[in-house]
């Protein structure tokens, strides 16, 4: 899917059919979680590769793509067992690969024939060496027949000084295919040639693939050979640091020759796809970074900046902040920090974005829509480098409402049927949050538009359990204390939580703005590396009782930080006459790798802001994406205190619905939900910020 930057496409109805997709296979090979840093002679290191992961299926043709330098042929040296992993590994059919085999057949571009061996002998070499045990004329009988299929039969007595470049590669093809690998890896195999020369090689391996099922991964800058060949292309983003930037199905049928894939009604989309990534990516290689505008002097810490104020709202999963400030971690990492209670999130976004605040707990998606100027205001490029916390909220309906024995979505649709002129009203706390977004997809997942059938608004999270009992609102989604304020007060009743919603969804985060992030880079770190540690003292169960001390003092939660132990620390209680629950992941600040920028969650996120027109999606999502989160700032800091600094695996998740988000494919789930807004998918221009 692809629009001008000019010219915003707009998603409609959902489109008859769905998205095609290649029919699933029996996987053969396995990258799991490979990341590859390479020592440099100053003390350094290079970060190469970080977190591939990438499932092979038997008989796919797949293709890395990626501008130079993104690691590219490193990841196919590590498939190979020519290149140890820093981390994870590569499994083929159940084994991992720790050397190079038989299993495995590198074509490179340089053809690798020895020069005092003739055709025949080159390819005999080979299966010689794979198959000692079988009987010679067997093992000819390979020969001549892998001859013969790469169309050799009149040079196979010449020496490699005595053919072409495009022979010597049929040649390389014919040798690796004589072995019988599980899998073919192909280095730029046709770089070197001409292009009359490469475009038969092309459809000659293509032919000689599909004829042998043969599972094949290849690296090439070329777009057009990507999509001619692949069933998948792999795209990587720009190094260092080079990561799965986006996944692309080729559904164009096979067998395949040039001029139907040309001719394909996808293949322009495809082709403008993957030109667009590159562009992205060659985009983020230029991008310069913002002149400082004063000048920064280091503390005698090595910091530029020891004295911050940092903005959270008084709310249980603020604990990361207070744990931090009361445990002495931030002074520990040379920072003196005030903690400055916010009012609201609106009044904590306008202090971020006049600088009043270095740095704030906020909202999933408030970098987001700062960054993108939400609803027409200014952009303030906004950048954040981990996720404090995850899930932490609940769905709190008004005992009005419960009383009448209306506990579910179906039963609720039925009710405001019944009285189509009274407006129902729900509080959130800020249109970016994921309380906004979770509450509306859960309404409408129940058939429920959120904006014609309900009305929304936004309430500070400590006015929550003020507007419910005053009937200003009918219910709200808000972080606790305030659900189990509301529950105790008998007031209202919890309907849903997010265990039940979404599992382990990202909820707060730390950020800051671009410009302060360009001028404090060292103090930024050591601002991370005080809240890892604290996130993960909040995680272990042993200190949560002192941790509710810390937060009913008067500076954080003060009075009601009496009802913040209901899922931080004991059973929860949904008011509802079942028996309370204990709901161990209720809060979650630091276990499953919490903490690593989600780039999936952030575009989920991105696409329901779209969906309910609160920005634009931008047709540059993934660069969007990058320069959003931060995941420099978070490696760095989290592999100074030896703990994991891989990305977040970027694979689908299901919503409780049972819609699923592709992260390859979010304009295909756009375009296939039944409520949503008039969507606007565009390019978005990201300045930095003055």
């Amino acid at each position: 899917m692809t629009t001008s930057p000019t010219e915003p496409e707009r998603l409609g109805a959902p489109p008859n059919g769905e998205f095609c997709r290649l029919p699933e296979s029996l996987p053969i090979l396995d990258v799991d979680h490979v990341s590859r840093i390479f020592a440099l002679p100053d003390g350094g290191e290079y970060i190469a590769l970080t977190n591939i992961d990438v499932t092979i299926q038997q008989g796919e043709f797949i293709t890395l793509l990626g501008h130079s330098g993104c690691g590219k042929s490193t990841l196919l040296n590590i498939i190979a067992g020519l290149d140890t992993p820093t981390s994870g590994g590569v499994i083929i059919e159940g084994r991992q690969v720790t050397e190079p085999g038989p299993d495995r057949m590198v074509v490179f571009q340089n053809y690798s024939l020895l020069p005092w061996k003739t055709v025949r002998q080159n390819i005999a070499l080979a299966v010689d060496t794979v198959f000692k045990q079988m009987p010679k004329a067997e093992r000819s009988d390979i020969v001549e027949h892998h001859i013969e299929m790469v169309g050799l039969q009149r040079a196979a007595d010449n020496y490699p000084s005595q053919i072409s470049g495009g022979m010597k590669q049929r040649v390389a093809i014919a040798r690796a295919f004589a072995i019988r690998p599980k899998v073919l890896l192909l280095d730029e195999p046709f770089g070197a040639l001409d292009a009359l020369t490469r475009g038969g090689l092309q459809e000659q391996l293509m032919s000689i693939c599909q004829e042998n099922k043969v599972t094949a991964i290849m690296v090439t800058h070329d777009v057009d050979e990507a999509l001619l060949l692949s069933d998948r292309i792999v795209m990587l983003t720009t190094g260092p640091s080079a990561h799965v930037g986006q996944v692309l199905d080729v559904p164009i049928p096979r067998p395949r020759n040039r001029m139907d894939v040309v001719n394909h009604p996808s293949y322009y989309t495809l082709r403008n796809e993957v030109t667009y990534f590159l562009n992205q990516q060659k985009r983020s290689k230029k991008k310069t970074k913002a002149p400082i505008a004063v000048p920064i002097v280091a503390s005698s810490s090595g910091l530029e900046k020891t004295t911050l104020d940092l903005g959270f709202i008084p709310l249980t999963d603020c604990a990361p902040l207070v744990v931090a400030q009361e445990k002495g971690l931030f002074a520990e990492y040379g920072l003196n920090v005030t903690l400055s209670r916010q009012p609201s999130w609106n009044a904590l976004a306008e202090s971020i974005a006049t600088g009043e605040l270095d740095a704030a707990q906020m909202v999933a998606g408030m970098p987001l829509a700062m960054t993108l100027g939400m609803r027409g205001k200014a952009s303030v490029p906004i950048c954040s480098a981990m996720v404090l916390s995850r899930n932490g909220n609940a769905i709190t309906w008004s005992k009005n409402i419960t009383d009448r024995g209306i506990t579910t979505l179906e039963q609720f649709k039925e009710y405001i049927a019944h009285d189509p002129d009274r407006v129902h009203n729900f509080g959130m706390v800020h249109p970016a949050s994921m309380h906004n977004l979770m509450l509306r997809d859960w309404l409408a997942s129940g058939g429920i538009d959120p904006d014609w059938d309900v009305s929304l608004c936004v309430v500070p999270p400590p006015l929550m359990v003020a507007s419910l009992k005053q009937g200003n609102i009918d219910g709200y989604c808000v972080g606790e204390p305030w659900n189990s304020r509301a529950v105790a007060e008998q007031l209202g009743t919890v309907v849903a939580t997010d265990l039940d919603l979404w599992p382990g969804h990202m909820e707060k985060v730390l950020g800051v703005r671009e410009d302060w992030a360009e001028n404090y880079p060292k103090t930024h770190i050591a601002l991370v590396k005080a809240l890892l540690e604290a996130c993960e003292y909040c995680d272990d169960r042993r200190n949560r009782d002192e941790i509710l001390g810390y937060l009913q003092k008067d500076e954080y939660l003060g009075a009601a930080g009496e009802f913040a132990a209901p899922g931080f620390l004991m059973a929860y209680d949904r008011g509802d006459g079942s028996e309370p629950a204990e709901l161990l992941k209720f809060n979650q600040f630091f276990l499953d790798r919490c903490n690593a920028p989600d780039a999936v969650h952030t575009l989920w996120t991105l696409a329901q802001m779209a969906r309910w027109d609160l920005t634009p999606f931008p047709k540059n999502w993934v660069e969007t994406i990058e320069r959003v989160n931060r995941m420099d700032i978070f490696s760095e800091a989290a592999q100074a205190l030896e703990l994991p600094s891989a990305p977040r695996d970027r694979k689908p998740f299901t919503l409780l619905d049972g819609t699923t988000f592709d992260p390859d494919y979010p304009i295909e789930y756009l375009k296939h939900l039944e409520i949503k807004r008039d969507v606007v998918i565009r390019e978005v221009a990201i300045g930095l910020s003055a």
